[in-house]
């Protein structure tokens, strides 16, 4: 968590005093039962987060799964806990993704799932404090990165002749309201290109769907998955946990959703629909 975003939640317990209700959590998830043992799986943005935790349910269930990410020393860890493979990947430089989706196939075999779920989110506090650096740097993360994931991945599943395909995004609940920062309009766009990319490669055998998760634990939130989860933003005053977003990801990557797809599932206990009182 930045320091801004440190000083700023400070001062808003300072102005509203420090929150006496307490959170806790915990997940329920369906027992272990090989249904993605078919599956190989890359995972973009895999160290750490909400990542991780794909990671380390996808390989419960049988996948064959390769986390990517730009720091060795993170994958390496995080690879090593979970029993997956890892490669390095800038996703801000698409020139890299063919050689990439080589070496991967060199690892885990023929690849048929791709979770596109590397991003950033600078947390500016408004429109006018967004500077062309912050602008670029989200935009060619979150969402020129993952257009360019996406299209290499159609192009190895076509050379490679596969009948069974599946992309997954990681988007927002922000993408589904309006927004005016760069992280929001990022994820706004995603969703959009989840829905244009399930119409037209179905009949190619290609999946797409999203997960879109309201605030999770994880470095870039600065929220702890054992420390108190208590928010008064959310619609059940809690903050969320990766594991439990990994719980529906698995879901989408099997074959059990077969029926499901250019479906962008929104995983905040319904905060974000519009209803009027």
């Amino acid at each position: 968590m930045s320091i801004k975003n440190t000083l700023k939640r400070g001062l808003r317990y300072i102005i509203k005093g420090v929150p006496n209700q307490i959170t806790k959590v915990s997940v329920s998830c369906t027992s272990p039962s090989n249904v993605l043992k078919d599956k190989s799986i890359i995972i973009t943005g895999g160290g750490r987060g909400l990542g991780y935790a794909m990671a380390k349910r996808l390989t419960e269930e049988g996948a064959n799964v390769l986390i990517s990410g730009r720091k060795l020393e993170t994958l390496e860890k995080a690879a090593k806990e979970i029993g997956c493979q890892y490669l390095t990947l800038d996703v801000q430089k698409p020139e890299t993704f063919k050689q990439f989706f080589i070496d991967a196939e060199n690892k885990i075999g023929k690849i048929n799932c791709l979770v596109n779920n590397a991003g950033i989110s600078l947390h500016e506090p408004s429109f006018t404090d967004v500077s062309i650096e912050q602008f670029n740097s989200q935009i060619n993360t979150n969402l020129r990165g993952s257009f360019f994931m996406a299209q290499e991945f159609v192009k190895y599943y076509r050379h490679n002749g596969l009948k069974h395909g599946n992309i997954l995004f990681t988007t927002s609940e922000t993408g589904t309201t309006v927004d005016n920062r760069p992280y929001g309009l990022t994820k706004a766009a995603l969703n959009s290109l989840t829905q244009g990319l399930a119409y037209t490669l179905i009949k190619e055998g290609i999946r797409v769907n999203a997960v879109a998760p309201g605030v999770t634990t994880s470095d870039m939130t600065g929220y702890q998955k054992d420390g108190n989860l208590y928010s008064p933003n959310g619609v059940t005053d809690r903050i969320y946990l990766p594991e439990e977003v990994a719980e529906i990801a698995c879901f989408l990557l099997s074959d059990s959703s077969h029926v499901l797809n250019g479906q962008i599932l929104v995983c905040n206990e319904g905060k974000t629909i519009n209803f009027r009182k």
